[in-house]
């Protein structure tokens, strides 16, 4: 129930609400799809997570058990009941609970975002469009009729005709001027190495945050834009948004060409002219594979072979107008040296940075590739 305070004036009662406290559901979900995030979506570990935050921290009560939260996280569609792989009984996070992470992490990272209409990207050209410029022309032999304007075409013919002898004819019509709305085709790029792990510093949780909101971003504010999501370790392969939160680091070296060339597959398939790549990785490539299929790795520094490799895709993206943004989670001054000369040969951009700062960087920089692409 809200809280209500009346403040008295003469002649009128105010009457000022509060914000109604969190529920204890809401206050446990909350910490639910951060530990959910942590645990790859594996749910008994994260419920396993829970008991013991609820014993150090007391986050229930005798009238609201843990119990009783997992009863509601099935009541709400959170989680199901099903079979295992073995026969036995078990149970899973839904798709439900795959949104919400992502909505979270959209909130964490990007703030609270307003919906803006049908998110779509304008461009400064004039022509046959779907979105209207408010700038009048007469009409041309060869213009749609879907852009004629019906009010200002009957206006100039009241106005060359009269009233009584109203007489629509082809020098009354108007048509309004639209502008085409473009459209951005980003490819985003996660480094699955055992790196990505290593030292005690989780760096995949990050990485899957920053996805996760760059996708809720995308499918509420930019829905006629794409974002296809790849993972790179010592093969790359295309993950679906909603695997998102049960991805996981792998005992992988680094295979940056296989990510890059993969990337540039999916971009050729679309047709927007608009295309970037985003890149976030931690540590040097590592890893090619052979066209007998065998694998070359090196982890010992920085193998010229590979990176020279690495180069080639960078040009070869430049060459099909593919900017290339990469998000470095180190700052070895060898490994940034290498990214200067990727970033130098795709003529894209590089960001040196620690995990705190990632997803606002890449906010930042997918709504600024978007309004200079557009108009370059």
């Amino acid at each position: 129930m809200k809280k209500e305070k009346k403040v008295f004036r003469k002649g009128f009662a105010f009457k000022i609400f509060e914000a109604p406290e969190q529920s204890m559901f809401d206050k446990l979900f909350d910490i639910f799809q951060e530990v959910i995030t942590h645990t790859s979506g594996d749910l008994d570990e994260a419920l396993d997570w829970m008991k013991e935050l609820d014993k150090e921290y007391q986050l229930t009560d005798e009238n609201y058990t843990l119990d009783d939260f997992v009863e509601d996280l099935k009541k709400k569609g959170y989680i199901r009941e099903e079979i295992q792989p073995d026969g036995k009984g078990g149970m899973s996070i839904t798709a439900k609970t795959e949104q919400a992470i992502r909505k979270r992490a959209l909130d964490q990272i990007f703030g609270k975002l307003k919906r803006s209409g049908a998110g779509n990207h304008r461009t400064s050209y004039i022509g046959k469009g779907d979105e209207h410029s408010g700038e009048f022309r007469k009409y041309q032999y060869g213009d749609s009729l879907e852009q004629i304007s019906i009010t200002e075409s009957l206006k100039n013919a009241q106005i060359n005709h009269g009233i009584g002898d109203l007489n629509l004819t082809e020098d009354d019509l108007v048509v309004e001027e639209t502008q085409f709305k473009a459209q951005m085709s980003t490819v985003l790029m996660i480094d699955i190495s055992h790196s990505m792990i290593l030292y005690g510093e989780d760096r995949i949780t990050p990485a899957k945050k920053v996805a996760m909101a760059l996708a809720e971003l995308i499918i509420t504010k930019y829905p006629k834009d794409t974002l296809d999501i790849l993972v790179f370790g010592n093969d790359a392969w295309p993950i679906a948004i909603k695997d998102l939160p049960y991805l996981q680091v792998g005992p992988y070296h680094t295979n940056t060409v296989a990510g890059l060339q993969l990337a540039m597959d999916m971009l050729r398939r679309k047709r927007n002219t608009n295309k970037q790549i985003f890149m976030i990785t931690d540590g040097k490539p590592s890893c090619l594979r052979m066209p007998d299929g065998q694998y070359y790795k090196n982890s010992n520094g920085l193998d010229r072979y590979i990176i020279s490799k690495c180069y080639m895709m960078a040009q070869q993206a430049r060459k099909l107008h593919i900017p290339i943004t990469t998000f470095m989670i180190a700052q070895d001054p060898y490994l940034m040296q290498f990214v200067r000369e990727f970033t130098y040969a795709n003529q894209g951009k590089a960001f040196y940075t620690g995990l705190n700062g990632l997803g606002e960087m890449i906010f930042e920089d997918y709504e600024t590739n978007r309004k200079k692409r557009i108009r370059g």
